[in-house]
């Protein structure tokens, strides 16, 4: 079981990082969960370049360019040389400020190219009763993944994030039948992606208003692999609570 904190920019002062990746390695060595922190950039080197516990680190996004007169932009290389071992790969936000499936391709290929495992983020703004949203997860997943080599492909993990629980509480967001079936669906495109029985290996996160009350009937139900968590995993006690319900 996986469980990816992403800290957004909710952390703005180092202070605070430190002492959520304190109580991120008391966790870990509690319990057997892999987890992995993605901190705001201007940390990420402070907390993981000192790491030496079992808690690993993720970048929130890697810019589509490889360097050069690009002010501003944080390439793949500079998360992994910061102490990165994944990156979040075409979040729900960064597709908002304008990351077409074209760009989530490009950034995942520069991931693999600097040695970062990709955790591409994919899902669908509403529900409708004829399941058009199906298809709109199928050619994010085909899209973001095309351009990959078939053993990249097999490295890729998905996390689903409907955007319409996203900011929700527990009662509101998805239920573990209905993520039972996403998880379901997810397997279905990548095993027509991948080659022979590699996608069974494939980690399909979810993230969506996952919470301490909620975590456990997700993950016993829905045969997902980890949750991609945001604003509460920046609480320690929030976090802490999340982590003891799926240990």
């Amino acid at each position: 079981m996986i469980i990816v904190a992403n800290w957004k920019a909710y952390v703005e002062d180092l202070t605070k990082g430190k002492t959520l990746f304190a109580t991120s390695k008391k966790l870990a060595r509690v319990s057997d969960l892999r987890i992995i922190l993605a901190p705001p950039s201007p940390f990420l080197g402070a907390l993981a370049l000192r790491n030496k516990s079992s808690v690993a680190f993720a970048a929130q996004d890697v810019s589509v360019t490889l360097g050069g007169a690009v002010t501003g932009e944080i390439t793949a290389r500079m998360s992994a040389t910061a102490g990165a071992t994944y990156a979040l790969i075409g979040h729900s936000e960064r597709r908002a400020k304008g990351d077409t499936n074209e760009i989530v391709a490009e950034k995942l290929a520069h991931a693999f190219a600097h040695g970062l495992i990709p955790i591409l983020c994919v899902g669908e703004s509403e529900r409708d009763a004829e399941g058009r949203y199906l298809s709109f997860i199928r050619e994010q997943i085909t899209a973001g993944l095309a351009a990959l080599a078939p053993k990249e492909r097999a490295e890729v993990s998905i996390a689903y994030e409907p955007l319409w629980a996203i900011g929700k509480t527990a009662e509101e967001s998805i239920g573990p039948d209905d993520l039972a079936e996403m998880v379901l669906y997810i397997r279905k495109v990548l095993a027509e992606l991948l080659p022979g029985k590699s996608s069974r290996q494939t980690h399909v996160l979810y993230g969506g208003a996952v919470e301490s009350g909620n975590v456990r009937d997700l993950a016993a139900v829905s045969m997902a692999d980890g949750f991609l968590v945001g604003h509460a995993s920046t609480n320690v006690s929030s976090f802490t609570d999340i982590v003891k319900a799926l240990s």
